[in-house]
């Protein structure tokens, strides 16, 4: 049954008040997220230390997130942010070889690159995939680069610069035939579009609960396939990445024989309640869903800007984009600033005005946008 967007566009009060296209930076909040931070200060004031429940919470978003991913949970690592799981993936690898290349896209968020540089020490060789000349990436970029010598691709499924989705499916078929792995970022996708790692066929991937997730900061996950499990032993651990959680051993590391080896401390307790929260909610929305609402709302804000002739550099081919639509302004941050004191909430990144689009949001939205864009477009276009 095709859900009823307005009845779930009121579950999210600040879309009353505010034109909100920020979900990129960080999502409207739902009542239920509301409701589970206000749990969690309930447990507090009844319970105290509610370990029992703790412990619990952090294995239900291990669950939801494998089920969002189409993965098992012991392929899940719970993480305090992406570059939590990413160190500790990084920690693992062993780049003394002859297969120490890592490949990067110019599309990447810092962390993803600045992570895999900073194993630059350890015999690594960073080397990144430029763009084209129309400011996209194609497959034929990352094929002169993919080689014999190279360890890993760890790429972003859309740049949160421009708004541009990669070729995933090309990318991984490209490094697997040429003995790579591939790490995927799919923080600016992943509750807007369906992210199946199965049918990708990443070997890793990260991503956050503040985006598209609905949850808030303080919370990312890392997936490892399975079968990679037993041969990655992170050197960045702690005790909640141990077999025995509850051994309370000082004598040896024993990690995990899932995914759980990736992780370190005590998990981020309160935004486990929201992340769990967030994560049932997109759950029941649906994943496929949500992303033909999203590309129906980006097909026509895109359509809008030609119609008032200031075109999104977003390449406008559905499998090109993903829930971020930019366009290029001068002074972006004066626009964005000016859009601001209208309640029209968007962000920007370099020299493009950001609009992110997520399954609460509507016509009514992209309208109040581009009539706002058309009474700064002789100033900031």
């Amino acid at each position: 049954m095709e859900p009823n967007f307005r009845v779930l566009r009121k579950e999210f009060p600040v879309l009353e008040r505010k034109t909100y296209l920020n979900s990129g930076s960080y999502c409207a909040l739902a009542n239920d997220v509301k409701s589970a931070f206000e749990a969690y200060m309930e447990d507090r004031l009844l319970v105290g230390a509610n370990w029992d429940v703790w412990v619990t919470k952090n294995e239900s978003v291990r669950a939801l997130t494998a089920t969002l991913l189409h993965a098992a949970p012991d392929e899940i690592a719970v993480t305090a942010s992406v570059s939590a799981g990413l160190n500790a993936l990084a920690s693992a690898l062993d780049f003394s070889g002859a297969r120490n290349k890592v490949i990067v896209s110019d599309f990447e968020f810092p962390t993803n690159a600045q992570i895999w540089h900073a194993q630059e020490p350890r015999g690594a060789r960073v080397v990144h995939v430029p763009a084209a000349a129309d400011g996209y990436i194609p497959l034929e970029n990352f094929e002169k680069l993919i080689d014999a010598e190279t360890q890993l691709v760890a790429v972003t499924q859309v740049c949160f610069r421009n708004g541009a989705r990669l070729d995933i499916p090309g990318i991984v078929k490209l490094a697997h035939a040429r003995g790579a792995k591939v790490l995927l970022d799919c923080y600016q996708a992943v509750g807007a579009l369906t992210v199946d790692v199965k049918q990708l066929d990443v070997d890793f991937a990260v991503g956050g609960m503040l985006k598209y997730l609905l949850g808030t900061a303080g919370l990312g996950f890392l997936y490892v396939r399975d079968e990679l499990i037993p041969s990655l032993t992170p050197s960045t651990t702690g005790w909640f990445a141990q077999a025995n959680i509850t051994a309370m051993d000082i004598t040896a590391n024993r990690p995990s024989p899932t995914a759980r080896r990736f992780e370190a401390g005590t998990p981020p307790v309160v935004n486990c309640y929201a992340a769990e929260a967030g994560l049932k909610i997109i759950l029941e929305v649906g994943t496929d869903t949500i992303g033909e609402r999203v590309q129906y709302l980006t097909r026509l804000y895109m359509d809008r800007l030609e119609e008032i002739g200031w075109p999104s550099i977003t390449p406008r081919q559905d499998e090109r984009h993903g829930p971020m639509i930019c366009v290029r302004a001068k002074q972006v941050a004066r626009l964005f600033g000016k859009l601001t004191e209208q309640d029209i909430v968007t962000s920007f990144r370099d020299d493009n005005l950001r609009a992110t689009f997520h399954f609460y949001n509507n016509e009514q939205d992209v309208d109040a946008l581009i009539q706002a864009l058309l009474g700064h477009q002789a100033q900031f276009q």
